[in-house]
């Protein structure tokens, strides 16, 4: 625990003096100069959003596949039969299953990224809401993981796609590279996040929509980025 905070102190001297959020491609800077880790880290993006997440038409979710993806293969399953099966079997899906598939989830498997389900599925699925729901994991015509594209799919969340949703707190939070991305891809991958939800801003939001977003990588401080 010492070594963790030592590490931890010797960071955040490595922040700027000053409290200001910086341009984007300084904070990716920043946080690219903290001393390397055993592992390659992962990079997050943090926004707290000026909406009121009780009100239903102020909600903010969606998916997004970023440029450069994010240096990770997701593991997808699918809920799926017939040539439905064999296009997600051959678009690159890890499990293409229905009843046993279910068992297992319900019994408490969660080794996965992503599910993805036909339409006609989802009367199994829906009963497994209560194991994948607080996971984020459930299927969702809105995420577009409810469809009949499933290679399309599959592909998207192979290739990089990100889903995100706001929390009840207002926040947004998505993994958007690795640490050992070059600076510029970085930043390519956190802009074209950030635009992405500026673009949903909901009709309902009045005043101020992003207020404030920060960076930080699996084991970092955050570095707050000008919104």
């Amino acid at each position: 625990m010492a070594r963790v905070t030592k590490a931890m102190k010797s960071m955040n001297e490595k922040l700027p003096a000053s409290k200001d959020p910086l341009p984007l491609e300084k904070a990716v800077e920043v946080l690219k100069g903290f001393p390397a880790r055993k592992f390659d880290q992962s990079v997050e993006i943090h926004m707290h959003l000026g909406i009121d997440p009780a009100q239903a038409d102020q909600l903010v979710r969606g998916s997004l596949v970023l440029p450069h993806g994010i240096g990770k293969t997701q593991r997808v399953v699918v809920f799926a039969k017939g040539d439905l099966a064999t296009a997600a079997e051959e678009a690159g899906a890890d499990v293409v299953r229905q009843d046993d598939l279910a068992k297992k989830i319900k019994d408490g498997w969660t080794d996965f990224d992503v599910c993805v389900a036909t339409p006609d599925m989802m009367g199994l699925v829906g009963p497994l809401g209560k194991v994948l729901g607080p996971r984020g994991l459930m299927p969702s015509p809105r995420a577009g993981t409810v469809t009949m594209d499933v290679a399309k799919v599959v592909q998207e969340y192979k290739a990089g796609k990100v889903e995100f949703r706001n929390d009840k707190g207002a926040n947004l939070h998505a993994i958007v590279g690795k640490l050992s991305f070059d600076p510029q891809k970085l930043t390519e991958n956190i802009e074209a996040f950030i635009n992405f939800v500026n673009s949903l801003k909901p009709q309902a939001v009045k005043g101020t929509y992003v207020k404030s977003i920060a960076l930080c990588a699996t084991m970092s401080p955050s570095v707050r980025v000008a919104a």
